[in-house]
């Protein structure tokens, strides 16, 4: 599953200023909402429900809010770089000022799952974060998301950029 199949360019944002967590995800909720056609407080308050089960703020300034709609037919991800790190009741307490927000299929099943896990183990990747807080705009940031597959270990694992426009 690559990163392209979960994102869009509109789907990224850039220097969102926002001042907790909570306001971070109503920021979301409304821009999914506004990409998705998925009503903007029930993104909100089911990306909420899922963090009162425990905070998805997985650690190194990284949060992955997550969940399941009936709306929605297929993955749809959003990307947003805060202007500030703003507390996520992380793993390691550390703040979070990068967000990747997954709109999942009730139907989803594994694939749900595999898509939390694509993204965790692109944005473990240290090098791609300090790109990622530095890219200058959106474009730039939806090309570093997009520039890596899972390709097999010993390959080359850049990816062709012509997906951005």
């Amino acid at each position: 599953m690559d990163v392209s199949d979960l994102i869009t360019p509109k789907a990224v944002v850039v220097d969102l200023c926002v001042g907790s967590k909570k306001q971070a995800l109503q920021e979301l909720a409304a821009r999914a909402s506004s990409l998705t056609a998925v009503d903007e407080r029930l993104i909100f308050d089911t990306l909420l429900d899922r963090e009162r089960l425990g905070s998805t703020g997985v650690g190194q300034g990284i949060a992955l809010p997550h969940g399941r709609f009936e709306q929605v037919k297929e993955i749809f991800g959003l990307f947003a770089r805060l202007s500030k790190p703003v507390d996520f009741e992380s793993v390691d307490e550390k703040p979070v000022d990068l967000i990747f927000v997954l709109l999942v299929p009730e139907t989803a099943g594994a694939n749900h799952l595999k898509a939390l896990a694509r993204i965790s183990r692109l944005l473990r990747t240290k090098t791609l974060c300090t790109k990622l807080r530095g890219a200058r705009d959106p474009d730039a940031v939806y090309a570093l998301l997009c520039e890596t597959t899972d390709a097999p270990a010993g390959q080359d694992s850049r990816r062709h950029q012509s997906k951005v426009s």
